[in-house]
């Protein structure tokens, strides 16, 4: 075996025994039950605390309102999107199926910045001369991001469809927890 062979193999040997050692050291303390050391070590360097910290729950008052415009139209359902105004600025999605001649149901999707927030709705649906109106409610049932665990049941969902271009002016409001 060549000298250079034998000095690696005994460098690893020391790598080896020193990584041990240094996982021996820092199990020790454990196994005699000083944890609260260890733990006020880890908090000191940023560590994750092991166990869960609760936070309060924080409620939205949505308010919101848009001019939306159609994206794409197949047989009674209307995509639409649009700038949201209110509590959160972003851009509302709608998906509206007319179900019959006097309901709808929805996907709705709100995306303020840094997630979104969406839902289902049903209402009641009103055709007139120059525009149809509808009036319910909706829930909201998923969000992502910083909205991951938004939940709100009863708000409401209203609005008007323009017979000649579909175009839908949508309100959404109610409280939303997460």
């Amino acid at each position: 075996m060549h000298d250079s062979n034998v000095r690696s193999i005994g460098r690893h040997a020391l790598v080896v025994g020193a990584l041990s050692l240094g996982a021996l050291l820092t199990l020790a303390p454990l196994a005699a039950g000083e944890r609260s050391e260890i733990a006020s070590a880890d908090a000191r360097v940023g560590a994750r605390p092991t166990n869960p910290v609760a936070r309060a729950a924080r409620t939205i008052s949505l308010n919101e309102s848009g001019n939306l415009h159609l994206t794409s139209k197949r047989g009674f359902t209307l995509n639409e999107q649009g700038p949201a105004s209110g509590t959160v600025t972003g851009t509302i999605y709608v998906h509206l199926q007319i179900v019959s001649t006097s309901r709808v149901t929805a996907e709705v999707s709100i995306s303020p910045r840094g997630g979104s927030i969406s839902g289902d709705a049903t209402a009641s649906y009103h055709r007139g001369s120059a525009t149809a109106s509808f009036s319910g409610s909706l829930s909201i049932s998923r969000g992502t991001g910083s909205y991951s665990n938004a939940r709100g049941a009863g708000l409401s969902f209203s609005g008007t469809i323009q017979k000649s271009n579909d175009a839908i002016a949508v309100r959404v409001s109610g409280r939303v927890s997460e």
